[in-house]
């Protein structure tokens, strides 16, 4: 099982300096890739997440060009509240600068006053992003590229720079149209907020209509040996594997930079033996 470890894009400890080295302590340590979250605006009633939150993919472009080989996700880009083709092209200038390092994973989001901020609408969303899934692809593939949707259509546009390579498409979330969305238009599957009893279910779901292993179940969890019993990490990840999951992003918890860090590293020495 692979593991992956989230940047310190959110609350006090989130800065250039910050980013820059957790990035580059996490390939340092072995952790298979660094990770974002994307909220844009955060409506004042809200508790969650912090209102210090950098932009995901300014965050990953940084965490890129301080690092050569560990890869590169979002977890979860909420695709709906963004430009379709202006997020498009960003992800794939992000594959190419990196050597094809990016990982996108896509969601929907919950908070309703966020789409109302943007001007963007929130029932439809589920179906503005399967519609920007299939756009993703086309636009990442085709020279010149057409597209006829239910909420964009264009002809004839050279799209360019293409990505480095097939950047993998991971669907989020937790519930009934978000599987469904993972096994019909995914590469991947990124659960949200489940324990490892639960995990048994998802992966036994995903994997009755998705059997290949090239297709990734993965989770996220808030792993952090400094405000957690190190036990329970370990006894979680061996039963993350054990019910099929394949690869855990982990968030630590830390205020400052240092105590992040140090965080990583009792994490590496916990999960990644």
């Amino acid at each position: 099982m692979l593991v992956g470890v989230h940047l310190p894009q959110y609350g006090h400890v989130a800065g250039a300096d910050a980013i820059t080295r957790a990035a580059r302590h996490a390939e340092d340590l072995g952790f298979a890739d660094i990770w974002v979250s994307d909220h844009i605006v955060h409506p004042a009633a809200q508790s969650y997440p912090s209102p210090h939150l950098y932009d995901p993919l300014v965050t990953l472009t940084w965490g890129a060009a301080a690092t050569s080989r560990v890869g590169l996700g979002t977890s979860v880009l909420v695709v709906p509240m963004h430009n379709p083709l202006e997020l498009a092209n960003a992800l794939a200038s992000i594959d190419s600068l990196s050597g094809g390092r990016v990982i996108a994973g896509v969601g929907v989001g919950w908070s309703e006053a966020e789409y109302d901020a943007l001007g963007y609408g929130f029932a439809d969303r589920g179906r503005r992003l399967d519609e920007t899934i299939d756009l993703f692809r086309a636009a990442w593939k085709d020279d010149p590229v057409s597209f006829h949707g239910e909420f964009v259509a264009f002809d004839d546009i050279r799209f360019f720079p293409k990505p480095a390579g097939e950047i993998p498409i991971w669907v989020g979330g937790s519930s009934e149209p978000a599987y469904r969305r993972a096994v019909a238009k995914g590469d991947g599957f990124q659960a949200v907020g489940i324990d490892p009893p639960a995990a048994v279910g998802v992966v036994e779901r995903i994997r009755a209509d998705r059997p290949e292993e090239s297709f990734t179940i993965s989770t996220r969890t808030g792993w952090d040996p400094q405000g957690m019993d190190p036990g329970q990490i370990t006894d979680e990840r061996d039963a993350f594997a054990a019910a099929g999951v394949q690869h855990v992003v982990a968030a630590p918890w830390q205020k400052d930079v240092d105590a992040w860090l140090r965080s990583m590293d009792l994490l590496a020495e916990l999960v990644l033996s």
